[in-house]
């Protein structure tokens, strides 16, 4: 690599607003796109973790690899769900942080048929016509938040249904109070949750952390091994959102026997889990004709 593309690869040269980021964006894109290629001939499959969105975006458009978080967080709101007995159909989610976590977990949300999904970011709710969205942002804006809603935190959260936390920022425990009756509260950020699970519980039914030492711990593990597993045993080409939906479907049928509000996702660590989703998945990309 050229001496002068190293600069593009610090994350905050990278990430900071100004006339060169879009070029600096596009470099990187070209660079570590260009190094995944090149190693596809020895790796059978690749996975992209801890990248700003739209970067992320970018670069798994062209290789066609993709992140195994979405199926991990689903299948922990299909838990919630069965726990309190009502349809996803008829949920507002709020998802407070717009990277490339937060920007898949939307898609794949509303993807499943989740009622309304209300995006925010360091500069508010994304809605349609708000200046300054990247055309990741500006795209979502056209099929999130139908109830239409402006302002911040405060004003996505009030009588929401669910709050996924994926911002590393702190959320007051009387905003989490002004959400709906028998809300869910999934803080994932690590190793501080958005919010104290103790401090949630107070206000909702169920809550979930990424972390390991409370209940309900979501982590990408329950989802990759398998996605992978499943994708390789059927040589598929890349991963569909179908195939997705497919490791999140049985990731809560491992749990589905034992569901409570403290238990809406089996462990990490199931031996059962694995196996369940790699045949899910594999199943999923020969219906998609991938394999």
């Amino acid at each position: 690599m050229p001496a002068s593309d190293h600069a593009t690869f610090r994350p905050g040269y990278v990430r900071n607003a100004g006339p060169q980021s879009k070029s600096c964006a596009a470099k990187v894109d070209t660079c570590v796109a260009r190094m995944i290629r090149l190693s596809i001939g020895a790796s059978g499959a690749c996975l992209i973790a801890a990248n700003p969105c739209p970067i992320c975006r970018h670069i798994t458009t062209p290789v066609s690899c993709s992140a195994a978080k979405t199926p991990g967080w689903s299948s922990q709101s299909r838990g919630a769900n069965a726990v309190l007995d009502r349809s996803i159909e008829d949920e507002r989610v709020v998802i407070a942080g717009a990277g490339a976590s937060g920007i898949a977990c939307a898609n794949f949300l509303l993807a499943a048929g989740v009622g309304d999904v209300t995006v925010v970011d360091s500069r508010g709710i994304i809605h349609e016509g708000r200046e300054g969205l990247n055309p990741v942002k500006a795209e979502l804006a056209t099929r999130a938040n139908k109830a239409g809603l402006r302002g911040g935190l405060a004003e996505a959260l009030r009588g929401a249904d669910v709050f996924v936390g994926l911002s590393g920022s702190t959320v007051p425990e009387e905003l989490i109070a002004t959400m709906g009756p028998r809300a869910v509260v999934f803080a994932l950020s690590n190793p501080d949750p958005e919010i104290h699970p103790d401090v949630a519980a107070r206000h909702a039914a169920i809550v979930a952390t990424g972390r390991s030492d409370f209940p309900n711990q979501i982590n990408n593990s329950l989802a990759f091994p398998g996605v992978f597993r499943g994708a390789l045993d059927a040589g598929a080409r890349r991963i569909t959102e179908h195939m997705k939906m497919a490791a999140a479907d049985a990731i809560a049928a491992v749990a589905a026997e034992d569901l409570a509000p403290d238990y809406i996702v089996p462990s990490g660590v199931d031996p059962r889990v694995a196996p369940e989703v790699a045949a899910a998945v594999a199943q999923a990309a020969k219906e998609d004709g991938v394999a």
